[in-house]
């Protein structure tokens, strides 16, 4: 199976849920006032955002005075307007001199330790060489986990104890990706967010080591989220943004939701690159977001 057929396969539920319903409405019907409040509730409820279902309605309305009428014309108007939403695509591209640091966070259980050995087998299948750093210390089956995926990935691996220090793994990471030269650093970092506090004041601090380690880094602060959580994975979104400020999204889960929409909604409300999406279990099915894919995959 091709990425695009993957990629296709893991957004059928949000395909079902939103693409197709919101064809439906239109099906031997006219863009009347009844169509359009279906339309913008079927938009939210796929996690599009009110903000974006009110603005494509309003729309809808103004172009449905001249041109459109057909349910064709209808799934034409919203790929263009989902597509004009995304904008253009902002894969996650390793730039600078090495290493190129790439700081992951977000909350446990959103596939985070995961993700960052499926990208790490990817930096690998392309050349790079990659270094992981195990700093979410809280947790011991976290820096096992990740040992597992260094292993698999035939990546190198900065450990400390169960209980260190956070900043201490990082610092010590990025000092040896130096002195060996290794091209990516991805550190995995805490997400136990019942003692929200703490948690972002230790991402601020790791975030001045890796600075103090490495003038300019972290490149990439990259925030993994579960679309299954919509709504609620906005707000996390916000959250850490506000913090200590996030320059991409990996989208996990996608394959597992109806609610795909979360991808347009963190765009309206963040202006934040969604980089990475997740649409099932396997390595390949970590893919880089492209707008036109994406939206290709939802609607044909």
């Amino acid at each position: 199976m091709g990425l695009f057929d993957r990629l296709k396969q893991g957004l059928s539920k949000t395909r079902h849920g939103f693409a197709e319903k919101a064809e439906a409405i239109f099906k031997n019907r006219t863009v009347d006032s009844e169509t359009l409040e279906e339309l913008e509730e079927t938009l939210i409820l796929s996690d599009v955002g009110a903000k974006n279902a009110s603005e494509i309605v309003e729309r809808l309305r103004e172009k449905s005075k001249s041109s459109i009428q057909a349910s064709g014309s209808i799934k034409e108007f919203l790929k263009k307007e989902m597509a004009s939403i995304l904008g253009r695509s902002h894969p996650l591209v390793a730039f600078g001199e090495k290493p190129f640091v790439i700081l992951t966070i977000g909350v446990n259980g959103v596939g985070k330790t995961t993700t960052i050995g499926k990208l790490a087998s990817r930096f690998r299948d392309q050349g790079h060489s990659v270094l992981l750093a195990a700093a979410d210390t809280f947790r011991a089956a976290a820096i096992e986990q990740l040992e597992i995926w260094a292993d698999r990935s035939k990546a190198q691996l900065v450990k400390h104890q169960s209980g260190s220090d956070p900043s201490a793994v990082v610092f010590d990471a990025i000092e040896a990706a130096r002195a060996r030269n290794i091209d990516i650093v991805i550190i995995d970092t805490a997400g136990r967010l019942h003692t929200k506090s703490p948690l972002m004041e230790e991402l601020k601090k790791i975030k001045r080591v890796c600075e103090k380690a490495m003038p300019g880094s972290p490149h990439e602060t990259l925030l993994v989220i579960d679309a299954t959580n919509g709504q609620n994975a906005l707000a996390q979104a916000k959250m850490f943004n506000e913090t200590i400020g996030v320059t991409g999204i990996a989208l996990t889960k996608l394959d597992g939701t109806a609610k795909g929409g979360i991808v347009f909604a963190i765009k309206k409300e963040l202006n934040i690159p969604v980089r990475l999406i997740g649409v099932g279990e396997g390595i390949e099915d970590l893919q880089d977001f492209v707008t036109e894919d994406f939206v290709k995959a939802l609607f044909d």
